[in-house]
């Protein structure tokens, strides 16, 4: 199950954009990188009181928020497919151990019948 959602995403070229996008927004270098850069302009480019970095920025947690959206909505999707496959999984063990105990009483009815039975 785990391998063929995995198969899934990596068909989809969409989901590894945005996988990578998401990954490398989640990293420190990321992190740095927007330091420096955000360093660079305020000091360099613009001077007063940064009006394009602060469009540029707000821009960037726009499109941000929405891969970190497409993440979890991802991690919801697998997680609902395997808890219902562990779902399906329990209620077929389940059955299976019902099933043996049934079998277990009637071959413990029939020794013990023929056991005291017998005597």
């Amino acid at each position: 199950m785990v391998t063929r959602l995995r198969e899934n995403r990596a068909a989809d070229r969409q989901l590894r954009v945005a996988d990578a996008i998401t990954r490398f927004a989640g990293s420190m270098a990321f992190v740095y990188i927007h330091v420096a850069g955000f360093a660079v302009w305020m000091l360099v480019v613009e001077s007063n009181p940064w009006p394009t970095l602060t469009l540029v920025v707000s821009l960037e947690a726009i499109f941000l928020s929405t891969f970190v959206l497409i993440g979890q909505n991802r991690a919801a999707a697998f997680q609902q497919a395997k808890a219902d496959h562990d779902f399906l999984e329990q209620e077929a063990e389940l059955k299976t151990n019902t099933q043996l105990t049934r079998e277990i009483h009637v071959l413990t009815t029939e020794l013990h019948r023929r056991v005291v039975g017998g005597r």
